[in-house]
């Protein structure tokens, strides 16, 4: 009765059922939880990263960097302010790692498998929340999914971290616990896309060491190839005529992008000193591979990017705006959505009428999602370009450089990262936030705000071109 007494009041408190009811509308889309939950992410890391033990020196971080910092990790992309072996002390690259495994991958998803483990069941909400994340076409197979994906994550990290950890021991003469969070950290930052790594120089000490840069190669393409295209070669590896054209797609595009921007790239740095020139030929293959796959997203630099040729930048934005596989580590607008635009100009020019890949007939959905992403991320880059060329004075090729890292969430950069002022690096942070979680929004409230229209209006064309 007592306990009855006492909680009455509070089921009749008006304000406090209004409160609770402005939640749950404020919730009610899994898009909105994500956000939420990444935002809640970024202040928590933002907060560890100001204690004064995240620090090698004695100072506290100061809030830009801890922002910057947790921001960067979270939204894996590895644009920093302060060097992250020298600046940070143990427990902030801890810090650090956390909130790339964490953001690498998804903050709801991460709370469903939690939720599996320790319930053995997830509500609807949170099979939603799970779908919007990691680009589910439905909530049935959500269970399966998620477990396939904390698989799939800790396979891939786990193997890496073992390779890794060999090399930095026996390689490099390193003590065994050091080699061992050489490889861990590595390895987590590369799986994840993040490109975060506890040397000053990245990778350049190891260019033509191919048991670091392969293991950390593979680690970036898988992570990058996304979720679901690995689940299902993992299960249908032998009959590929069954994979879905996301699959192909995603393996199709990949291996085109890998192939041309490897060809590139050596190409235009093959005799620049500063790069790829001193090496030997087999050092620049491996140099070239590796700088080709680096701007899929991942933001580890084995290359001066600085010293590169112009030309060579703008491949890289290229390679980095388009980004990965979807549902993966990966950021850009998708090589999905890149492909499918291609084929709507392809079906196009052609005069065809449906857009047909691979034997299967693409939705117009599709052709409206594809082109919305694709333009509000190009409004996303230019926007923030044209500021930072105004308070900045960096050139066109720094800024647009930088820019497309940030909202591609890649992490290689020019350099002018810690001299931008704080306005400037307030805009990194949002694009940062954005490329993260910007085609994850755009793609759940496009797939789960469709209302059906129970009428037409008369049909009339303007003149394209």
């Amino acid at each position: 009765m007592a306990g009855r007494s006492a909680d009455a009041p509070v089921r009749s408190d008006p304000a406090r059922r209004r409160r609770l009811r402005g939640l749950h509308v404020r919730f009610r889309h899994p898009a909105q939880a994500v956000v939420a939950a990444f935002a809640a992410a970024v202040a928590v890391g933002t907060g560890l990263l100001s204690l004064p033990g995240a620090t090698a020196g004695p100072a506290r971080a100061g809030f830009m960097e801890a922002l910057f910092t947790a921001t960067s990790s979270v939204c894996v992309t590895g644009l920093v302010t302060v060097d992250t072996p020298t600046y940070w002390s143990g427990f902030g690259q801890a810090v650090i790692l956390a909130l790339i495994q964490v953001g690498g991958f998804g903050i709801m998803t991460l709370a469903s498998v939690l939720a599996l483990l320790l319930a053995r069941r997830l509500g609807l909400r949170a099979r939603l929340n799970a779908a919007a994340e990691t680009k589910s076409l439905g909530v049935g197979d959500i269970r399966q999914l998620l477990i396939g994906v904390a698989t799939a994550s800790l396979l891939f990290e786990s193997v890496v971290a073992v390779l890794l950890t060999a090399r930095f021991a026996l390689g490099y003469d390193e003590p065994l616990p050091r080699a061992l969070w050489l490889g861990v950290f590595h390895s987590v930052s590369a799986f994840n896309n993040a490109g975060f790594a506890l040397y000053s120089d990245s990778l350049m000490s190891f260019v033509t060491d191919p048991w670091i840069c392969l293991p950390i190669v593979g680690a970036v393409i898988a992570g990058g190839l996304g979720f679901p295209v690995l689940l299902q070669l993992r299960r249908e590896f032998r009959t590929p005529r069954t994979w879905t054209v996301n699959t192909r797609l995603v393996l199709a595009g990949t291996a085109a992008l890998l192939l041309l921007g490897t060809v590139f790239l050596t190409a235009l740095e093959w005799r620049n000193p500063d790069t790829l020139g001193p090496l030997s030929v087999p050092g620049k293959l491996l140099a070239g591979f590796t700088a080709a796959v680096m701007p899929r997203t991942a933001g580890f630099n084995n290359l001066d990017i600085a010293a590169m040729e112009p030309a060579s930048w703008l491949g890289m934005d290229l390679l980095m705006f388009i980004g990965g596989g979807p549902a993966g580590t990966a950021g850009g607008i998708k090589v999905t959505t890149f492909l499918v635009l291609f084929f709507i100009i392809y079906t196009e020019v052609r005069g065809e009428g449906a857009v047909n890949v691979f034997g299967k007939r693409l939705p117009r959905s599709v052709h409206r999602q594809a082109t919305t992403v694709a333009l509000l991320s190009l409004a996303a880059v230019m926007g923030p370009t044209l500021v930072l060329l105004v308070i900045t004075p960096f050139t066109l090729d720094q800024v647009l450089f930088e820019v497309v890292s940030a909202f591609a969430t890649v992490g290689l950069s020019t350099g002018i990262t810690a001299d931008l002022p704080v306005a400037g690096q307030l805009l990194l942070v949002a694009l940062m936030f954005i490329g993260r979680l910007g085609p994850i929004t755009l793609a759940s409230a496009l797939a789960l705000r469709q209302h059906t229209q129970l009428y037409e209006l008369p049909k009339e064309r303007p003149v394209i071109g």
